[in-house]
């Protein structure tokens, strides 16, 4: 027995342990009903992340998952390739990949397929979220456990958990649904919308012409190992070669009628998602093992059996690379997934129910920040970089369907009030059922958005608590607050690290609109930019009057600024704003450039100054972030 497979032995035996403790545990409940302040149904990546983080701020916090994995696509739908945020690690999504990068030993050690610069095996992303959770002492994790029931009595949710050692009911202040496909916002009775929506409605340049129920293709992932010996499985039964003809370049594309040949090696196509340890995940969506299935709305008894089709076309696509690419060294790993079939415990869900919140996030905010009737670009609570990517392949007349297919996009901030549904108190929606339409869902979905998703609600949630406040009432600044203060980002600037004593600043005078990033699409690095170096200009402060309405700007209009002129706009603003005397603000100006901005010596205040060294002057000694409080569509709250 090698040492890997010895440690994955080990690893499941210590799973089983947590469970049975866990489920001795709910024994001694099942005579009372449980109190908790907040409850997560799901332990998918989003729900991981929203547990830890309540747990984090002091909120007695618990966490049901289906089953004995937590990470969701992750790790139990196989996803175990990042796709983007590679240049913005922030958050949970950053203190998850560290934890992927200690186990392997550097960050480059992971960079072992092409299409994503963190690749693990689903196994070790498991051990790792279930090695956060359990440091957690406000934190309880079932595992092996489902939501039966669910009412609202009181100001309170009670839940109906099911467990191995049998049924007891949790009562709790706030509930988060993390689950894959928003089943328990349906349950708490949340309005929501399936499939795309129609261009004329929404205004969304990529949209469809008319609305209809059509999602993306679902996949049963495959993790494959490299057993070094023939292992190929027997021909199944209802497999279908012509299904992947053109997954790749091969012998039988020739008979194929689809024009437009592949122009992928098998090879190729293969490393796409090469793993650590001479594995591979399988999730390819060119004739692979992608599946046109909406599930959405079917019992869960229904869904099993749906879902047999999806493990079908897997398993022919297996056989395929076996036998017609000749790779019958690969086999399905047997160190990974401990089912009767060694697939995922899940299917990866591209796409749920989108609940109707308190805001709608669209196609134009990412395009457009700025010019939008809501200024959403100021409430954000998480960051996505990849690109609009839909998965039709697989739908029988995709033909008709918009071309969605890593469409262009600047990166992003997410806005808070996607998690909040309409009309449902106590209740915050994570994972995929946020309220953004079909098209955003495209680049929301991916999994470091998810994560911080999942932080942003399990913040709110404890908040929620903490303050007494409902939901919406908690300001929409402390949650940003105290997502930066633990490493996140609340907008994708690249100007500098978080680790940067600037980097506070810039997240936020940017979010406060007074001064404005730029972004673009860059193939798939899609980027937004402070322009922290660049001169300032009067046209760099365009969003100063949305915040000091009084100010009259005309006279500093298309001039390059000086820090002299810097230090009188602040004299204005703090004398009437009540903040510091003309002295005391001068006095700070030179603090700030010594300690933080060049690190000794005073400024000469006829130099130009940059759009970075304001930024900071301006948060330092106005801190509008703080002082100007927003809505959750973000309007500046008039006192």
């Amino acid at each position: 027995m090698n040492i890997l497979t010895k440690n994955r032995i080990i690893s499941k035996i210590k799973t089983v342990n947590v469970v049975t403790m866990l489920a001795l545990t709910c024994s001694s409940l099942q005579a009372q009903q449980k109190a908790v302040d907040v409850l997560v149904i799901g332990g998918g990546a989003s729900g991981t992340a929203a547990s830890v983080e309540s747990a984090r701020l002091g909120v007695k916090t618990l966490l049901i998952e289906e089953s004995g994995w937590l990470g969701g696509m992750l790790t139990s739908a196989g996803v175990s390739a990042i796709d983007g945020n590679h240049r913005l690690p922030g958050g949970f999504w950053g203190e998850f990949r560290d934890s992927l990068a200690s186990h392997y030993g550097s960050n480059n050690a992971m960079t072992t397929g092409w299409v994503s610069y963190t690749l693990f095996e689903p196994s070790v992303g498991n051990e790792i979220f279930q090695k956060i959770t359990q440091r957690e002492k406000n934190l309880s994790v079932y595992l092996n456990s489902s939501l039966q029931t669910i009412s609202r009595q009181k100001g309170f949710w009670i839940a109906s958990i099911k467990t191995p050692n049998g049924v007891f009911d949790v009562r709790s202040k706030i509930l988060i649904d993390a689950t894959e496909l928003g089943d328990v916002a349906k349950m708490c009775g949340v309005k929501y919308d399936i499939g795309m929506e129609d261009r004329h409605i929404t205004g969304e340049p990529a949209a469809a012409d008319k609305a209809c129920n059509i999602i993306q293709d679902l996949t049963y992932v495959a993790i494959l190992k490299d057993f070094h010996k023939d292992v190929r499985i027997p021909r199944p039964v209802d497999y279908d070669s012509t299904l992947y003809f053109n997954c790749c370049i091969n012998p039988l594309n020739y008979i194929s009628t689809n024009p437009e040949k592949p122009t992928w090696t098998p090879q190729k196509m293969l490393t796409y998602g090469k793993l650590p340890n001479d594995k591979y995940m399988i999730n390819w969506p060119g004739d692979g093992n992608d599946y046109y299935l909406n599930i959405i709305e079917m019992t869960p008894e229904e869904r099993v059996e749906a879902l047999k089709k999806a493990k079908s076309i897997t398993m022919g696509f297996v056989y395929f690379i076996q036998k017609e690419l000749g790779m019958n060294t690969l086999g399905l790993a047997d160190d990974e997934y401990p089912t009767f079939d060694k697939l995922p415990f899940i299917p990866y869900h591209r796409e749920s129910r989108r609940i109707h919140g308190l805001v709608r996030f669209t196609e134009n905010h990412i395009l457009n920040p700025y010019t939008q009737s809501e200024k959403l670009y100021r409430t954000t609570i998480a960051v996505g970089d990849y690109p609009i990517d839909h998965h039709h392949n697989r739908y029988i007349g995709k033909e008709k369907l918009p071309d969605l297919s890593f469409h262009p996009v600047p990166s992003y901030g997410l806005p808070l009030g996607t998690l909040i549904p309409q009309d449902v108190d106590g209740l915050i929606v994570a994972e995929k059922s946020i309220s953004v339409s079909n098209i955003v869902n495209g680049t929301t979905r991916l999994q470091p958005v998810v994560l911080q998703i999942g932080q942003a609600a399990g913040t709110l949630a404890a908040l929620s608590v903490l303050q007494n406040k409902r939901i919406d009432e908690v300001r929409v600044r402390d949650v940003q607050n105290s997502l930066l203060k633990h490493g996140g980002y609340i907008l994708p600037y690249l100007d500098v690290q978080r680790n940067n004593p600037v980097f506070l600043a810039l997240q936020h005078i940017g979010s406060t609109g007074i001064m404005k990033g730029e972004g673009k699409s860059v193939n798939w690095a899609n980027e937004t930019w402070f322009k922290a170096d660049s001169i300032l200009r009067m046209k760099d402060l365009d969003g100063l009057t949305d915040v000091y309405p009084y100010l009259n700007m005309n006279k500093w209009k298309n001039k390059e600024w000086t820090w002299n002129d810097a230090m009188r706009l602040l004299e204005k603003i703090s004398k009437h704003e009540k903040l510091l005397t003309a002295k005391n603000v001068k006095s700070s100006i030179v603090g700030i450039y010594k300690s933080i901005i060049k690190g000794g010596g005073n400024p000469d205040l006829n130099h130009k100054i940059t759009r970075l060294e304001m930024a900071v002057l301006m948060d330092k000694i106005l801190d509008p972030f703080n002082n100007k409080q927003v809505d959750i569509h973000g309007a500046y709250i008039k006192k």
